[in-house]
């Protein structure tokens, strides 16, 4: 997994993920800051996909959200515990993790595509 945007990502992706992300950004940004106050994790990440998916804890259904994506809930500690972040790239990941307070780290499922997508929150 690279750790900056794909350009594939981008062109297939970042339209219907930027239009939730609009009406949905507040709740993950508070959702993230209760992650790291509550010291679950300092590296909180959103998985989304658009079928049910078993990482995480749903957050967001596209459903009640109105959205394209579902959106689940989980840090780290997960990804390391189901592989799929491999304990010797971990502190590769953690050194390439943006700032919680500004980016939100998503990491798309889709059929084709799987990977992290860091999005900004919209400024205030």
């Amino acid at each position: 997994m690279r750790d900056e945007n794909d350009p594939e990502l981008n062109g297939k992706y970042l339209g219907t993920i930027s239009s939730d992300f609009v009406k949905i950004s507040d709740t993950l940004k508070e959702a993230s800051y209760q992650v790291r106050s509550r010291k679950f994790s300092d590296f909180p990440i959103f998985p989304i996909s658009k079928v049910t998916q078993p990482i995480g804890q749903l957050l967001l259904d596209k459903e009640n959200a109105q959205t394209t994506w579902n959106y689940y809930m989980t840090y780290v500690d997960e990804f390391v515990q189901r592989k799929l972040i491999k304990e010797d790239a971990l502190d590769h990941f953690k050194s390439t993790y943006k700032d919680p307070d500004e980016y939100c780290c998503l990491f798309v499922v889709d059929k084709e595509f799987t990977n992290f997508l860091y999005i900004p929150y919209p400024n205030d």
